[in-house]
């Protein structure tokens, strides 16, 4: 059975019919046509389809679209600002924070949550919060690097 959603994603707002089954990552990859958000396990293991909600990550294979109706979402095509990078975009590029870059939507995602809630934190606090992320390629250094870079960036620009 087909339901409204009103969803404003990326500041763009959004009245589409979904069926009640939909999920979240669904609803934004085949609706909406943001690729970004990744599907990578459908069990909210890898963390790769990791979007904001209301100002918080939250990965978008474990809710449904109808979950999200009246909600405010930021996906990774939301965090540049046009053609400048958000700088945790830009930290993941000079730092080499990725290599196949699958996970790197959901690691930006995550690391911005983060920094929205600890502007400086301690790379145990990173490595902490990026627990439920997932990555085959690097072996976390350079996106830890690449975290506390985009931390000091935007220390300055506060």
């Amino acid at each position: 059975m087909a339901e409204t959603v009103n969803i404003t994603v990326n500041g763009t707002q959004y009245s589409k019919e979904v069926e009640g089954r939909t999920l979240l990552v669904h609803f934004l990859r085949d609706t909406l046509g943001l690729t970004g958000t990744h599907v990578g396990c459908d069990t909210s293991s890898c963390g790769a389809c990791t979007v904001h909600i209301d100002g918080k990550a939250v990965k978008s294979c474990s809710m449904l679209a109808a979950q999200a109706d009246g909600k405010s979402i930021t996906t990774i095509e939301g965090m540049a600002n046009g053609d400048e990078l958000h700088p945790l975009q830009e930290s993941f590029r000079e730092k080499h924070g990725l290599q196949c870059g699958f996970c790197t939507p959901g690691m930006i995602m995550t690391a911005a949550d983060l920094l929205n809630h600890n502007p400086n934190p301690s790379e145990t606090e990173i490595r902490e919060a990026l627990e439920g992320n997932i990555c085959r390629c690097t072996g976390y250094h350079n996106i830890v690097e690449a975290i506390k870079d985009a931390a000091e960036k935007m220390a300055v620009t506060a």
